[in-house]
C-alpha cells in the first residue's frame, strides 16, 4: 500500500472511531453493521435483510465503508475493535473471521447454530472460517464463486460470438469483439480485480488440481512452474483487449459497461449478476454467464459473512435476531437472488433463481461433493490477508508493465508468497 493511501485509510479509520458507541437504553435493539455493499445491487439485496431485521422489532444501524475489496471497511473495523466499540456485526471474509476469533474477540452464537443445526446445512469449507474452537462467531450469508463470464447477449450476436469453451477460443471471441469496434473485455484496473481474474486464468491454464495444489497448498514447485508461466502469459493475452481507461475503474462500472453493450464481456465473481438485476436485465435474454472456459465442474469461492463481537448483554438478542434472520430459507433465497450470489446453506429452493443463479446452486452441490469447491486466493479464502496481498502485488505489477516477463513474474509470486508466510 502507498503511503498516501494508508494515511488516508488510518484517516478514516479514526474519523468513524465511535460510530459503535456502546448502545444505552434507548437504542439496545438497534442492529449496527459496518459493511462495504455500496453498489446498487450490493444495497438491494441487503435491504433484504433489513426488513427481516425490522420484523424482529430492531433498528437498523447502516455503516457503510465504500471499496469492491472491503481493505477500507476492515481498516475501519480494526479501529473500533481495538477502540473498545465494537459494532453489532461486520461483513467480513473468512480469514479475517478466523483472526477476530483467534484473538478472542467474537461472540459464541453455537446455542442458535445448534437450534437451526447449521452443521448439516452449511457447506464443511465454509465452517472452517464461521467457528473457532468449535464455537460459532460467524454467520455465511451467500456463497460467490469467482470463475464466471457475463456476456451482453446482443453484443454477443452482433458478432456472432457461441461459448467459449476452453481459453484459446475466448480469445477468438473477444478478437471478433475487437474487429466488430466493441471493447472486447471490461476490466477495473485495480489490484483486487486483476487477482480475481488471475484466480481463474490459473485454474483455465493447469485444471483444478493444478489451482489446488499452488494456491491452496503453496505447493513451490507450481508456483514456480512452466504452467504458472503459462497462465501469466494468459494473462498478458487477455491485458490486449481491454481499453485504455481502464485503471482505477470501480468493478461495477466495468460492469455497467457490459450491460450497456458498451463491451463484450467480464471476467468477475457473481456479485455482477446483482448489477444486472439491479438494471433490471433477464439472463438468457439481456445478458449471458458461463463459467470461464476451461474451469466448468470447478467453484473457486467467496463467502461474505457476518462476524458478531462480544457486545453487553442488552445487546446479544440483536445479534442473534440477525444471525437468525440471515441464515432463515427464506432470506437466504431473497438476499441471494438479488445479490448474484447461491445460499451458503444447501437445502434452499432454487425456484426463485435465474438461470445463472440455478447453475450456481447446482454448481456449488456438484463441487462440493466431488471435492473441486476451493476458496479464491484473491479473495481471502484460499490463504490469509496478507498471502492474498503479495498475490495483488505480483499480478497488478504484470498487468500494468512493473514486471515485464513471465519468467520474473514466476520468480517474484514465489518470493512474495514466501515472505508473506
Amino acid at each position: 500500500m502507498k503511503f498516501t493511501k494508508m494515511l488516508a485509510s488510518t484517516a478514516l479509520a479514526a474519523a468513524m472511531i465511535g460510530l459503535f458507541a456502546p448502545a444505552h437504553a434507548a437504542d439496545v435493539k438497534e442492529v449496527q453493521m459496518l459493511h462495504w455493499w455500496t453498489s446498487g445491487g450490493e444495497a438491494a439485496a441487503l435491504d433484504v435483510i433489513k426488513q427481516a431485521v425490522a420484523k424482529k422489532g430492531f433498528a437498523w444501524k447502516d455503516v457503510p465503508v465504500a471499496g469492491g475489496g472491503g481493505g477500507a471497511a476492515m481498516t475501519t473495523l480494526k479501529a473500533n475493535v481495538a477502540a473498545g466499540n465494537p459494532p453489532t456485526a461486520s461483513q467480513i471474509l473468512g480469514y479475517y473471521a478466523l483472526e477476530y476469533g483467534e484473538q478472542g474477540s467474537l461472540a459464541d452464537i453455537s446455542s442458535l447454530a445448534q437450534k437451526e443445526n447449521w452443521d448439516k446445512l452449511i457447506p464443511a469449507p465454509l465452517q472452517k472460517f464461521a467457528k473457532i474452537n468449535g464455537k460459532w462467531g460467524a454467520v455465511p450469508v451467500n456463497i460467490h464463486s469467482v470463475n464466471w463470464i457475463w456476456l451482453n447477449k446482443a453484443v454477443m450476436e452482433k458478432i456472432g460470438g457461441t461459448e467459449p469453451k476452453n481459453f484459446d477460443e475466448f480469445v477468438a471471441l473477444l478478437d471478433k469483439a475487437k474487429k466488430a469496434g466493441v471493447i472486447p473485455l471490461a476490466l477495473g484496473g485495480q489490484p483486487w480485480q486483476e487477482a480475481t481474474m488471475f484466480d481463474s486464468i490459473v485454474a483455465s491454464t493447469g485444471g483444478t488440481d493444478f489451482y489446488k495444489k499452488a494456491f491452496i497448498d503453496l505447493d513451490e514447485s507450481a508456483l514456480k512452474s512452466d504452467t504458472m508461466k503459462k497462465a501469466f502469459d494468459n494473462l498478458a493475452k487477455l491485458r490486449d483487449y481491454v481499453d485504455p481507461n481502464y485503471a482505477g475503474r470501480d468493478w461495477n462500472l466495468a460492469t455497467a459497461m457490459v450491460i450497456k453493450g458498451d463491451a463484450l464481456v467480464q471476467v468477475m465473481g457473481d456479485w455482477a449478476k446483482g448489477e444486472f438485476a439491479a438494471a433490471h436485465k433477464e439472463a438468457g435474454k439481456d445478458f449471458l454467464c458461463y463459467r470461464f472456459p476451461g474451469t466448468d465442474g470447478s467453484v473457486f469461492y467467496n463467502s461474505d459473512m457476518f462476524a458478531f463481537f462480544k457486545v453487553p448483554a442488552d445487546r446479544q438478542a440483536a445479534q442473534l435476531a440477525l444471525a437468525e434472520v440471515t441464515i432463515s430459507p427464506e432470506v437466504q433465497s431473497a438476499f441471494n437472488v438479488i445479490k448474484g450470489s447461491v445460499p451458503a446453506r444447501l437445502d434452499v429452493s432454487d425456484a426463485a433463481f435465474d438461470m445463472c443463479g440455478k447453475k450456481g446452486i447446482a454448481d456449488v452441490k456438484a463441487a462440493n461433493e466431488k471435492g473441486t469447491f476451493y476458496g479464491s486466493l484473491a479473495q481471502n479464502y484460499a490463504q490469509p490477508p496478507a498471502i492474498a496481498t503479495a498475490y495483488y502485488d505480483v499480478v497488478t505489477k504484470f498487468m500494468h508493465g512493473g514486471i515485464k516477463t513471465s519468467d520474473i513474474a514466476v520468480t517474484e509470486l514465489v518470493k512474495a508468497i514466501n515472505a508473506a508466510k
